[in-house]
């Protein structure tokens, strides 16, 4: 199974290509928004090589990064993978430029991943690792219906259980 493409009111969320990765490093050097995430964004070979290897995976049938855009301007990506790459549990994720902060863009984005994984893929949960002190992110897990379940490191790990989302679709 490929990765599918969703469009949404405003966006398009497509599977991420090896053309997006100066998008995402030009994303990343922005301070702001790497600020409560770990990774390689101070030294530039090795930021490289770690949005080149997460872009091709290889990710299980139906999961990977999705670029999100809108009337072809390049606004970040979600992602829905097993956790830290490794699993077993699946995580989803996002990350914006700064200027597309605070429009529910990740919100609008990630909802479709959801869905995806839980209709089309059948996961039992999804998961999301989210510091404690970003609180915008903690607005997109909780509109999306992920609940904090426990600490993870320096993380509060999120989860949704397919039987909490039905039920939410049920009222």
């Amino acid at each position: 199974m490929n990765q599918p493409v969703f469009r949404t009111a405003r966006l398009l969320v497509r599977p991420r290509r090896p053309g997006d990765t100066e998008a995402c490093l030009a994303m990343d050097r922005e301070p702001e928004v790497t600020r409560f995430i770990d990774g390689p964004w101070g030294e530039e070979a090795n930021h490289r090589a770690f949005i080149e290897a997460r872009t091709r995976g290889p990710w299980p049938p139906g999961l990977g990064y999705w670029t999100i855009e809108r009337a072809g301007e390049f606004l970040g990506w979600v992602l829905l993978i097993p956790e830290d790459a490794q699993g077993p549990a699946i995580e989803i994720g996002w990350r914006l430029r700064r200027a597309a902060w605070g429009r529910g863009i990740a919100t609008e984005a990630a909802a479709p991943l959801l869905r995806h994984g839980f209709m089309t893929l059948g996961l039992p949960a999804i998961i999301a690792g989210i510091d404690p002190e970003n609180a915008a992110s903690l607005r997109v897990a909780a509109k999306l219906g992920l609940v904090a379940r426990e600490r993870a490191g320096r993380y509060l790990r999120h989860a949704l259980r397919r039987e909490e989302w039905l039920a939410s679709r049920e009222d």
